[in-house]
């Protein structure tokens, strides 16, 4: 498995509520699809071995979230995908930065 099933289940609990439509094994991990919308997604870090939340926040928020602890610019084709971040686990470990992270993803998804 690419994924944690313990972060799997945080993130799920958190958007079970909020219009999850879909659960998509994709890029090598698990992406949370609302509103039938790519929202937010977990995997494992190849470099690091550790958890790594993608959070899809958009365009106008990438610049003002990208300095949050723990997170940094996705990368994942080689080049920046603006308006995703990645957050490592110093920034998503604690229930309330998880929430503030799913927070942000939703902000973006409801706005879309």
């Amino acid at each position: 498995m690419a994924y944690s099933s313990f972060l799997a289940d945080r993130v799920e609990q958190r958007l079970r509520s909020k219009g999850l439509t879909e659960m998509k094994k994709m890029m090598g991990g698990l992406i949370f699809m609302v509103n039938e919308k790519m929202c937010v997604g977990i995997d494992i870090d190849k470099k690091t071995g550790m958890d790594r939340l993608m959070v899809r926040v958009g365009k106008a928020s990438h610049e003002q979230l990208i300095f949050n602890k723990g997170s940094r610019a996705m990368d994942f084709t080689g080049r920046t995908m603006r308006g995703f971040l990645y957050v490592d686990p110093d920034g998503f470990d604690t229930e309330e930065d998880l929430d503030w992270w799913v927070e942000k993803a939703l902000e973006f998804n409801r706005s879309i």
